[in-house]
């Protein structure tokens, strides 16, 4: 009898621990998905990190839909579907947000254009006429 009860608790310990491995991986997986979705509340702080209810709230949904099976891709279409492209912190190259990433660069480059140009003519021997 002894032994069955012994057999039985360890058992239970090896699901119990078979289970946590899978619970942190659906741990992992909603912070990775929470930390791309911006809080609607809080400013510039993702619903991974914000404190507010509405971050905790949003974070429960993402839980539960990639518990579901959804994919992380599913997850953030929900929420754009929602929210609209705004709820990523990383908005999509294409379009008018192709412009987030390409403005930086150009003015970048002008600025260094202005500054060539500049440096050149403040380097040029005067000509005498």
């Amino acid at each position: 009898m002894i032994r069955v009860l012994v057999a039985l608790l360890f058992a239970g310990v090896a699901s119990a621990q078979q289970m946590m491995p899978a619970d942190s991986i659906l741990e992992a997986r909603t912070a990775e998905v929470a930390s791309q979705l911006r809080c609607p509340v809080c400013q510039g702080l993702s619903i991974q990190d914000s404190p507010s209810e509405l971050s905790q709230q949003m974070r429960a949904v993402v839980k539960d839909q990639l518990r579901a099976g959804k994919t992380p891709e599913e997850v953030k279409a929900y929420f754009i579907s929602k929210y609209g492209e705004w709820i990523l912190l990383e908005p999509k190259a294409h379009g008018f947000n192709l412009l987030v990433y390409a403005l930086p660069v150009i003015l970048i480059a002008a600025g260094l254009g202005v500054i060539v140009l500049a440096v050149r003519k403040w380097t040029q021997t005067p000509t005498s006429t």
